[in-house]
């Protein structure tokens, strides 16, 4: 159903990008209401506008508060256009049918972003607009509603092709988007009082993917890749490929972010480089050494099978010697926080490869699930333990210390039921995704063996609490002398006592990591 605009009510924060639409309107013959600071740039323009003023005779009042908020704006707004009671009402009260409103909103998230005084936060809550954006959108079957500068120059093209009117469908469409604007502001506004982050996407971009996890499924992402990384090569991101990039880019994250270090040499301090495969979020290979070159060989050789199609991540600059190593495997993507030039000649070679530069950290503080209609709502898993209490036969030494600790965080990004196997900060074997502890200990010790990894002395983490003793008896005679494990059974003294009746070490860390 065509409907034609014959008047607007111009009311926004930021002017840039209305000149065009204003200049649009005025050509059209449509008459344009408008208040304060847009009305200032409206009639700059040298372009007639009707004070909304005249139509509520009261002024601006509260220093601004109190602008729009009259049925005379509100009547306009919302009178239905084929009943004949509102058009009587109308006629009655001298309300003036308002075809379109273009109004955003207060810059509320910014002002709280860029400042901790409360005062000027509150200001910052808009009041008029969310209602005008809510009532033009409810009233969408007679009225167009913009509620974001991003939506002008769509607006100014229908405008143009169609001289004036639209259709129910794009009205619909404007509705529809000015709704998810006001369910962002007032999830931000929740959130400020309630010191709570909710990851709302209708905010933020929308990128259209290939198709989703598989290709039968549609698959979209909400967000802003641009914020986080520089991307120097190859095809569009796809939804499995941003998955896998994200817990990259959150693994990393346990060893000081990707952007830590410039260098492909470790700098002094007993600073570590570290590189890492991921194959559908599980690690599948990840050592730690002095250069990127001796990592990413070290990386690979924990499980060179799984690494082919993975997603590759480490915390230094990549040289020519590690690119040329690379490039003998195919991958999906490499995320790094630098490529040198004649690193980048090498792995530009194949068109599709992609190739990130992070440049800045992750900023979520929660994570959220879709569930039974629902969506589940955590806190990250922060840390890597709560205590260090040793209680097997003997004190690690300095070496098993460092191994526990690597393996422990290597182990928290495995999918549980997850076993982690380290020797020399260097992945050898994991077991993730199996319903029993004994199963993933079994297949992490298979994998090492694979692969000709000797086990002895090697470190053993456990995302949870041994149940039973078997695992640490397994373990022993494959040769691992020291376990690193949260506790928490009833029957943990059945693991313990096993420890020091055989001189091994453990760790009890208090701190659970489970990952489903």
């Amino acid at each position: 159903m065509q409907k034609k605009i014959n008047s607007a009510l111009i009311s926004v924060f930021y002017k840039d990008g209305l000149e065009n639409i204003v200049k649009e309107l005025h050509q059209l013959g449509i008459t344009i209401y408008s208040t304060g600071g847009t009305q200032k740039f409206i009639e700059e323009l040298q372009v007639p506008c009707v004070p909304v003023e005249s139509l509520t005779s009261y002024p601006s009042i509260l220093g601004g508060r109190v602008k729009t908020l009259h049925p005379s704006v509100f009547g306009g707004i919302l009178g239905r256009r084929d009943n004949e009671t509102d058009l009587q009402e109308m006629k009655q009260f001298n309300i003036p049918e308002i075809d379109l409103v273009i109004v955003d909103l207060y810059p509320f998230e910014e002002t709280v972003k860029s400042t901790n005084e409360e005062r000027l936060i509150i200001e910052k809550i808009d009041i008029g607009g969310p209602s005008m954006i809510r009532g033009a959108a409810k009233n969408h079957k007679d009225v167009v509603v913009i509620a974001a500068k991003k939506d002008y120059s769509l607006l100014e093209q229908i405008l143009k092709d169609q001289q004036g009117t639209t259709t129910l469908e794009q009205r619909r469409m404007f509705a529809i988007k000015a709704f998810d604007v006001c369910t962002g502001y007032d999830l931000a506004i929740s959130n400020y009082f309630n010191q709570t982050e909710f990851a709302n996407p209708f905010d933020k971009a929308k990128t259209v993917l290939r198709y989703g996890e598989n290709p039968h499924q549609q698959g979209i992402f909400y967000g802003n890749l641009d914020e986080i990384f520089e991307k120097l090569h190859g095809k569009e991101l796809s939804y499995n490929n941003l998955v896998d990039v994200d817990a990259a880019v959150q693994l990393m994250n346990e060893f000081g972010g990707v952007s830590r270090s410039g260098d492909s040499e470790a700098a002094t301090g007993g600073e570590q480089i570290v590189f890492a495969i991921i194959k559908h979020t599980n690690v599948c290979g990840i050592a730690s050494r002095t250069a990127l070159k001796e990592a990413w060989d070290i990386a690979l050789a924990g499980d060179p099978e799984s690494a082919f199609g993975g997603v590759l991540v480490c915390n230094a600059a990549v040289d020519k010697a590690t690119a040329e190593a690379i490039n003998e495997i195919f991958f999906e993507v490499l995320i790094a926080p630098a490529f040198n030039e004649d690193a980048l000649a090498i792995l530009k070679t194949k068109k599709n490869r992609i190739l990130l530069i992070q440049k800045a950290a992750l900023t979520a503080t929660h994570q959220f699930r879709s569930v039974l209609n629902g969506t589940l709502t955590q806190q990250n898993d922060i840390g890597n333990y709560t205590e260090w209490k040793e209680v097997g036969g003997r004190e690690t030494s300095s070496s098993e210390k460092e191994d526990l600790i690597f393996a422990n965080l290597v182990g928290k990004h495995l999918k549980s039921n997850s076993i982690a196997l380290v020797k020399n900060k260097q992945l050898i074997g994991k077991g993730c995704g199996q319903t029993s502890r004994v199963d993933s200990l079994r297949q992490s010790i298979e994998k090492a063996r694979q692969f000709n990894f000797d086990l002895t002395g090697a470190a053993l983490a456990s995302d949870a609490f041994f149940p039973f003793d078997d695992c640490v008896k397994i373990a022993h005679a494959a040769g691992i002398t020291s376990f690193i494990q949260p506790g928490g059974s009833i029957r943990d003294k059945d693991s313990i006592e096993y420890c020091k009746q055989n001189n091994l070490a453990m760790v009890i860390t208090g701190l659970r990591h489970f990952k489903h």
